[in-house]
């Protein structure tokens, strides 16, 4: 394996944009790259976990996307503050349910959906002075969930408890 060059703690700051320039341009496994090596120097560097987490979201209907969602998860508990991961916990669980939702598997997005609603809510109650940004994600997925079709309810069959359709 090559060894990987290590950036020069000077650079952070530009390499730091740079790998949000690379998201804006839907190229998340290259700011994830990008944030790798920030970590490697500076390993709680905060705005660098918050932009590889968001990368590796970014990612989440791509193949592969279980282990996306496993090393966005893992970042969490590396955030410091308590209100950034109730918020970035959120954020998983609503970009998981839209991966699920444009994949059509809209009973598991409508459940992430739900859970993503719970962690909102939970950011919300710690949420800092004129810092909505919970609630912005909260109405957005409570219009995702308005605008998905109602859940079919499967009729049972009482004789011998079988699902006729769904």
């Amino acid at each position: 394996m090559l060894e990987l060059k290590r950036l020069s703690p000077d650079a952070i700051p530009a390499a730091l944009a740079k790998a949000e320039r690379y998201r804006l341009l839907n190229e998340p496994a290259a700011a994830e790259s990008i944030c790798l090596d920030i970590l490697a120097v500076v390993p709680d560097h905060q705005n660098a976990i918050v932009t590889m987490l968001l990368a590796l979201t970014d990612q989440f209907r791509e193949e592969g996307a279980g282990r996306h969602v496993a090393r966005a998860q893992d970042l969490v508990p590396r955030l410091q503050d308590e209100y950034a991961r109730l918020y970035y916990g959120a954020i998983i669980c609503e970009r998981r349910a839209r991966a699920y939702l444009a994949g059509g598997a809209t009973a598991l997005g409508r459940d992430w959906l739900e859970e993503a609603l719970r962690g909102f809510d939970h950011a919300m109650a710690l949420r800092p002075h004129a810092n909505d940004e919970a609630i912005l994600r909260w109405n957005a997925c409570a219009r995702a969930l308005e605008g998905l079709p109602a859940p079919s309810e499967a009729v049972v069959d009482v004789r011998d408890g079988a699902i006729l359709s769904e």
